[in-house]
């Protein structure tokens, strides 16, 4: 993937959602009978511009992709002409400026609507929450959970989609406590409380892997069938036929078994039984240290296996198919259910119980996005959808600068009757300058360490 596609990948991502945003507030704001100025996608120097003859606005694209905004008449940024002034933003009552700012967020969570509502038209054949495997010395295994149980509620929350149950758990992230999941075995149902202590905190794994249950997947012996020319398996004798039977002692029961041991052990040196024409040979082979889209350092041997047709059995299948009206429904929950993990994870990150690594600047989302693009449009649109979500709830956050903070001074104004001193506003913009600063900087030397 190279740099000209991320970069292409991250255009077609962030220009949309920032159109949009924009597109909320100048929408009402020209519906209210406030007069725009300048409608910009980008900050900084002007590469594109354009004014309409019909309404005067200037429409322009800016260098810094990274926002936008809509300018509109204020006699706080300039003077106003006797018969402009009923149209200036700062003389309409609260109730509009509210609505104005309000509009740009609200329409990215509606974006988000729209574009879930379109992933979730086509039927869908999927994996159901039968477990495949549980995973030796983890919480599900010391509980007695089963290879079949059907995860059916987690913490009390319907999982019918392993999407939701992840969701579900990625919602205690940081926490230290116990996870109620329910199963069905043999048409009863079972109740687990499994153990967990600053979950997920620290770790790169997902979150069934650290419980101990995983989704079934389909048996592929562990059998090299191609061997990469620069990895680290060719250049320590491994051969195309070599069957892995053992990392450090430990059986490996398919191919499935070595991707776990090899992902967890970048740049650690592994004792490897082959079977190799009938007898048994030992490689001492080091995996090479990869990080991944979030910075997360994985293990490659440079290996591959011959997959084939994978048959998945019928207990293990679901069929989902919504139409239009429900389809409409579950994109609403989903978009609700994110915005409350987004809410959720910005007040345990306060609380430090999720480090402040886990912020992502516009490298990472760059990167993310084209891995996206690659995967097909579906993963495309739906990595669109998240930061859709996570662009209106950020602006809604009360910190000056934001969205959020303008509602709080015009709500504060709506209920007083008077406007928020000026002296006020004006410490609570330094406020969210620091703050905002402080979080980009921090989020930009977070992509710059996973890089």
């Amino acid at each position: 993937m190279n740099v000209l596609f991320i970069i292409a990948a991250a255009i077609f991502l962030l220009g949309p959602l920032i159109a949009i945003h924009e597109f909320g507030h100048y929408w009402v704001a020209r519906k209210l009978g406030v007069k725009v100025l300048v409608y910009s996608i980008g900050f900084g120097p002007t590469l594109l511009k354009w004014i309409s003859k019909k309404s005067g606005i200037q429409y322009q694209l800016s260098a810094l992709p990274l926002g936008g905004y809509v300018k509109m008449l204020d006699e706080r940024e300039g003077n106003v002409s006797a018969e402009d002034l009923p149209y200036a933003f700062n003389r309409q009552p609260p109730w509009k400026r509210i609505a104005i700012v309000a509009a740009g967020p609200v329409i990215n969570l509606i974006f988000a609507v729209l574009l879930f509502w379109i992933l979730f038209l086509p039927a869908q054949e999927q994996l159901n929450t039968r477990i495949g495997k549980i995973l030796p010395n983890t919480p599900a295994a010391s509980m007695h959970m089963q290879s079949g149980d059907k995860i059916v509620a987690v913490d009390g929350a319907q999982t019918q989609t392993w999407e939701k149950l992840n969701y579900a758990l990625v919602d205690r992230i940081g926490e230290t406590g116990q996870i109620q999941v329910q199963v069905e075995r043999q048409g009863q149902l079972k109740a687990f409380e499994l153990p967990i202590h600053d979950f997920l905190k620290d770790q790169s794994e997902s979150p069934f892997d650290v419980l101990g249950f995983v989704p079934y997947r389909p048996e592929i012996q562990a059998v090299v069938h191609k061997l990469s020319e620069d990895g680290a398996a060719i250049r320590q004798g491994m051969k195309e036929g070599d069957k892995i039977i053992a990392i450090n002692g430990v059986q490996m029961k398919d191919w499935f078994d070595v991707v776990d041991v090899v992902k967890k052990s970048p740049e650690k040196l592994l004792a490897i039984d082959v079977l190799r024409q009938g007898q048994t040979v030992q490689l001492q082979v080091m995996p090479q240290g990869k990080r991944d889209g979030m910075g997360n350092m994985t293990g490659l041997l440079g290996v591959e296996a011959q997959t084939g047709k994978v048959v998945i059995p019928d207990e293990y299948k679901q069929q989902i198919q919504y139409n239009p009206a429900e389809a409409l429904v579950v994109a609403v929950e989903k978009t609700g259910q994110i915005s409350g993990m987004i809410l959720n994870s910005i007040v345990k990150m306060i609380r430090g119980l999720i480090g402040l690594d886990n912020l992502s600047g516009p490298i990472t989302i760059a990167k993310v996005a084209g891995q996206s693009a690659e995967m097909g449009w579906q993963t495309f649109i739906s990595f669109m959808a998240l930061m859709s979500v996570s662009l209106g709830i950020l602006n809604l956050l009360p910190i000056p600068m934001l969205d959020g903070g303008h509602l709080v001074y015009y709500i504060i104004e709506a209920i007083r009757g008077k406007p928020v001193s000026e002296q006020i506003q004006m410490f609570g913009l330094k406020i969210g300058m620091v703050l905002l600063g402080s979080m980009m900087l921090l989020a930009i030397f977070n992509d710059f360490m996973r890089l």
